[in-house]
């Protein structure tokens, strides 16, 4: 009992330990490539496309079956032992027999069918590796988002600070007489308005911090916290939409994956095609069998299965006359899916150029906003200090000094925003040129 109370604490200690190391963005992606479920998902597909190809390769080898037989006769039957009639007799006769059929041509439809099998593995490969990259983005996005509500937290929790300054300074001003006890009130529930926004930030960091551990299918995101890296953005040229669909055309899962189905399409029009040749196949087959009845027992079963040995080789050759159209309308619908195919392919280009241009758009807008913001702060910051010497000096009233401070949070909160929704768009930016999301 002792051994499994130790176990246990052992466990549950590891388990904290884990539990409270604190995440990156890399810890955060390559857990969620080896865990999350849609991948999972997409590798066992993969791994069936790889038996699929595996079948059609081993196609061009030869079958080989086995096979018995027992036949029984009463009255008037024909003697395994001379086919000679006998009548009013009971018999019984055994037969055992290998065979093989091995496939000489086939109207190309095997050679094809592989191919086929190769290309659609390669897309396979694909959408895998689409799943891959949509999850990198999502948890990209989920992780900025905690990294943005854990600043708001501490631009809460310094107005907080603030607050209370503020809050003890006209304490000691009312107790001498400088200061009205209705400023003291006012200066306590400006504390407690600054208290409940850093409760609600709080709130709102919890549920983002959910949201993450919830992709990374964590069973709880309790001691979750994340590497909070030196993440200030620079101001660089953006590449150019065109620029960047270049890229993205030789590298994007997406679109390589339609490419690849296209071409599988083409496969399938031969496959169908082949039904028009005729078929030739190799046979041989090795049999014995072993007779007897109630008048004539005859040789013994080994003796028997020993001189009824015979061996067949030949050759099969099926042509095709006519099979109801059917081979015409397989061509027809094969054709029809390549036409699809195409489309699809066509279809995933024009969604890859929109996205990149929608992205390219945001991310200018994104670093347009990133920088007002930034002098917005500024600005605040030096209102903030003139109102605070005003303020301490009697020059400005309460409600003015609590205006210019809700300003500067207001600001700062903007800019924190700005700078997360900059770096997210830059990354989907990096993210369409082949660029790892998490350097």
């Amino acid at each position: 009992m002792k051994k499994y109370i130790f176990l246990i604490a052992v466990l549950a200690f590891s388990g904290g330990i884990f539990a409270q190391q604190s995440w990156s963005l890399r810890d955060c992606i390559d857990y969620a490539l080896k865990h999350n479920i849609q991948i999972q998902k997409q590798e066992i597909a993969n791994e069936q496309q790889k038996v699929d190809l595996n079948t059609a390769k081993n196609k061009r080898l030869p079958n080989l079956n086995g096979g018995m037989s027992q036949d029984f006769g009463f009255g008037r039957v024909t003697s395994g032992q001379d086919n000679s009639i006998v009548t009013n007799t009971q018999s019984s006769s055994n037969r055992f027999a290998l065979n093989t059929s091995i496939p000489v041509f086939t109207g190309f439809q095997i050679p094809n069918n592989i191919e086929l099998c190769k290309l659609n593995l390669q897309a396979a490969t694909e959408d895998l590796n689409k799943a891959k990259e949509d999850i990198s983005v999502s948890v990209t996005s989920a992780f900025l988002q905690v990294l943005f509500n854990e600043e708001l937290c501490k631009v809460a929790k310094e107005q907080i600070s603030l607050s209370k300054e503020q809050l003890d300074r006209i304490t000691r001003l009312e107790e001498v007489g400088k200061a009205a006890t209705a400023q003291v009130y006012e200066a306590k529930a400006n504390l407690a308005q600054d208290e409940l926004s850093s409760v609600q930030a709080e709130n709102t960091r919890q549920l983002a911090v959910l949201d993450l551990t919830q992709l990374l299918e964590l069973p709880s995101p309790e001691g979750f916290s994340v590497v909070f890296p030196e993440m200030e953005p620079s101001l660089l040229t953006l590449t150019t939409p065109e620029d960047i669909y270049s890229q993205a055309m030789i590298s994007k899962p997406a679109v390589l994956a339609a490419q690849y189905r296209l071409a599988g399409m083409e496969k399938s029009i031969k496959i169908a095609k082949g039904a028009y040749y005729p078929t030739l196949s190799f046979n041989g087959e090795i049999a014995t069998s072993y007779y007897t009845d109630t008048k004539n027992r005859g040789q013994g079963f080994g003796t028997q299965l020993d001189q009824r040995l015979n061996q067949s080789l030949g050759l099969s050759l099926s042509i095709p006359i006519f099979n109801r159209f059917d081979t015409r309308n397989k061509v027809k619908i094969a054709r029809l899916q390549y036409s699809n195919q195409a489309l699809q392919l066509e279809e995933s280009k024009k969604g890859l150029y929109k996205e990149i241009q929608q992205a390219y758009y945001n991310a200018v807008a994104a670093q347009a906003k990133f920088t007002s913001s930034k002098t917005a702060v500024e600005a605040s910051e030096e209102s903030f200090k003139l109102m605070q010497q005003k303020y301490e000096n009697g020059k400005a009233t309460s409600v003015e000094f609590n205006q210019v401070k809700v300003n500067l949070m207001k600001a700062s909160s903007e800019r924190i925003q700005a700078k997360y929704d900059y770096l997210f768009r830059t990354k989907i930016l990096d993210f369409y040129k082949g660029i790892t999301l998490a350097q």
